[in-house]
């Protein structure tokens, strides 16, 4: 009827539903249904002398129910206030908010499977002349275990035999394989690419660094937000102004009200404890903290909601909450920095070969061996349309190259130092050549050499991890929004110093060759400063961090575990999206503040009225029907403020980016950046 749909109003349905015998039917199953546990918990924390938004949930609704009821049963009291819906609207939105941000916490609190699944459940063990399979728990200090081309180390060891490439990305965040033979050091969970290693167990099980790690994201997710709720705090206080203000209110009416405006009284109906019960009911209805108990919820809801379709995975309002609060960017470098994909960067040729020859040789061999410089060399020629030739008796040597014949030609591809090695051209000349393009690569990327048997090196191929497209802006905008930004990479330094040159980290924010539990060391030693930390990275190497900073931000198409750490995580697989996440935590914060403020403006203004503050001088009182309008009112007016936040977020970028993001991504766990 309010709303001039007074044929919508009279349908048969809206006709039963408007029986108030059937309103308070279901005003009842509300409350004693869904709504019971919140009633039982705000009842003790107040007994405690604790009120907290339970508390006031709580007495809202019982209080616009008791009301309602009164007005139902006792027609003689005339106070023509059956609004039972009251409690129904608020404990949906209430139930409804929680309920969402319930499902993020469990996500966010996982058994964190991906590290877990990093370890293996069984281990090849060498006992004299033979190899048994064992389970890991039965693996000790000292046993030789064998680990086989594709399989995860399941210790922390030694190597004692063989000589492969592995792959310690989950630790270190690099791409590159790392060489490993007799005296080097492995850890659970690193992947062994390309020949057998014997390896003695020094750390397993719950010793291991993979487990350590686990065990620092688990006490991160366990410990307490950095802030309370806004609604919290000042429902605390709140509750009891309003249970005060309700009885000094019902005291002065039916005492000393009477004498001093017995006017007043008589303009009420002359029953001066009537008139005081009325208005102090009044008082709890009308402050009923509907708009209070939305505030926070609601812009949640619409916050979150609006960062599913700019492609933000947001777990609940507490992170929405610390990312407005953020003033410190911890980026990683691999994967998250950069795109952690090598790629062909310069091409060095000797002894007149072209670059397509050179390239047609390199990649017909490097396609019978695994490694990933292999297949940057594929897509090089790939994007240059080369057809590759058939290479024949290839032999890979683990962490040194792999070797092979194309037509009459014997080919060496691999290490300067091996290439050299084989081609037994180990001069003065050629050996500082090599010397100086080898230490190249170890500090500014890989360098792979292509020898022909007879002819010598005839070309170099240098490698580098691209830096991704949106990363110089995106570390721009961070600044302008006075946003420090750090660097934080278990890379090598020159690699490191010169991927934060390129986007403008200064050198004193750069940190490299860090080790999973150093990272999160570094981000603790900025928390005591006071800085609020949000780290961003993509694999289990980060998700220590990812859980110590007061927000994780994940990049999505990393490890699992980087995303269980996480309370935000980058379904569009694009850093610029940080600015984007944490410009949502700013506004959607700054609507939570401008919900309580107009929330408490308009207790501030009705509470008043309600109890009778121009009923000597006007003769203006709050009937309870009018109260429960008001009401309901102050409630339509917060969730239409957080509905603006779809102008203000949204009006930055097109509304159908999430679609976009989905019709790209397909069936794949994001979109590459």
């Amino acid at each position: 009827h309010h709303m001039g749909l007074h044929s919508i109003a009279h349908t048969p349905i809206m006709n039963v539903l408007g029986n108030p015998w059937i309103s308070a039917t279901i005003g009842i199953t509300a409350l004693l249904g869904p709504g019971r546990k919140i009633l039982v918990e705000g009842a003790l924390a107040l007994l405690r002398g604790s009120p907290n938004m339970n508390s006031l949930v709580g007495l809202g609704a019982v209080a616009s129910f008791l009301i309602s009821a009164a007005s139902l049963t006792f027609p003689s009291l005339g106070w023509d206030a059956p609004f039972f819906e009251e409690p129904v609207m608020l404990l949906a939105f209430i139930l409804l908010g929680r309920s969402l941000e319930g499902r993020a916490r469990a996500r966010a609190a996982s058994d964190l499977k991906a590290l877990a699944n990093l370890l293996p459940n069984q281990a090849h063990m060498v006992l004299d002349d033979s190899v048994v399979d064992v389970g890991i728990a039965s693996v000790r200090k000292g046993d030789v275990l064998r680990v086989l081309p594709g399989e995860r180390v399941p210790v922390d060891g030694l190597v004692v035999g063989g000589r492969s490439g592995v792959d310690e990305s989950m630790l270190t965040g690099e791409s590159e394989l790392v060489l490993k033979e007799a005296g080097g050091k492995v850890s659970a969970g690193s992947l062994n690419w390309e020949g057998p290693l014997d390896v003695k167990a020094v750390e397993t099980g719950a010793s291991c660094m993979i487990s350590r790690v686990a065990r620092v994201v688990e006490e991160a997710q366990a410990k307490e937000p950095p802030a309370q709720r806004l609604a919290d705090v000042v429902a605390g206080k709140f509750v009891y102004g309003v249970m005060g203000i309700s009885a000094l209110t019902y005291a002065f009416w039916a005492t000393l009200g009477a004498k001093v405006f017995p006017s007043a009284v008589a303009l009420a109906g002359g029953d001066s404890t009537l008139l005081a019960l009325k208005l102090a009911t009044d008082v709890v209805v009308v402050a009923c903290p509907c708009a209070l108990g939305l505030a926070a919820p609601t812009a949640v809801l619409v916050g979150t909601s609006l960062g599913a379709k700019k492609g933000l995975l947001l777990r609940g309002g507490a992170a929405l909450e610390r990312l407005a609060q953020v003033d410190t960017v911890c980026l990683d470098k691999t994967g998250t920095l950069t795109e952690a994909k090598p790629s062909i960067s310069s091409i060095s040729l000797h002894g007149g070969v072209s670059e397509t020859e050179a390239l047609l040789l390199a990649a017909s061999l490097a396609k019978t061996t695994r490694h990933p410089i292999a297949d940057a060399l594929l897509n090089e020629a790939k994007h240059r349309n080369i057809g590759l030739s058939e290479a024949i008796e290839s032999q890979t040597e683990p962490g040194m190259g792999v070797s092979g014949s194309i037509g009459e030609k014997r080919l060496f591809l691999g290490r300067p130092s091996w290439v050299a090695d084989r081609l037994q051209l180990l001069g003065e000349d050629e050996a500082s050549a090599t010397h100086r393009s080898g230490k190249q690569g170890n500090h500014a990327g890989s360098t792979v050499h292509l020898g022909v048997e007879g002819e010598g090196v005839i070309a170099r191929f240098s490698t580098v991890d691209t830096i991704r497209s949106d990363a110089l802006s995106t570390i721009n905008k961070l600044k302008d929004m006075g946003i420090k930004v750090y660097l934080l990479s278990g890379d090598r330094e020159r690699n490191v110093e010169r991927s934060a040159l390129q986007v403008g980290i200064p050198a004193h924010c750069v940190y490299a060759g860090l080790l999973p539990e150093e990272k999160a060391e570094i981000i603790k030693q900025l928390q005591a400063n006071g800085s609020k930390v949000a780290m961003v990275g993509d694999g289990i190497n980060d998700a220590a961090a990812l859980a110590t900073s007061d927000v994780g931000i994940a990049i999505r198409g990393g490890m699992d575990a980087a995303e269980d750490a996480a309370g935000v995580v980058l379904m569009g697989n694009k850093l610029g999206q940080v600015v984007e996440v944490i410009q949502l935590g700013k506004v959607t914060l700054g609507k939570i503040r401008q919900n309580l403020l107009w929330a408490l403006g308009y207790n501030c203004v009705t509470i008043p009225l309600a109890a009778g503050a121009l009923l000597p001088s006007l003769g203006i009182t709050v009937s309870p029907s009018t109260a429960g309008a008001m009401m309901a009112f102050s409630s339509v007016a917060v969730v239409s403020n957080s509905l603006l936040l779809k102008n203000q977020v949204l009006g930055r970028r097109p509304a159908n980016n999430f679609e976009q993001l989905g019709r790209k991504a397909g069936t794949t766990t994001g979109v590459q950046g």
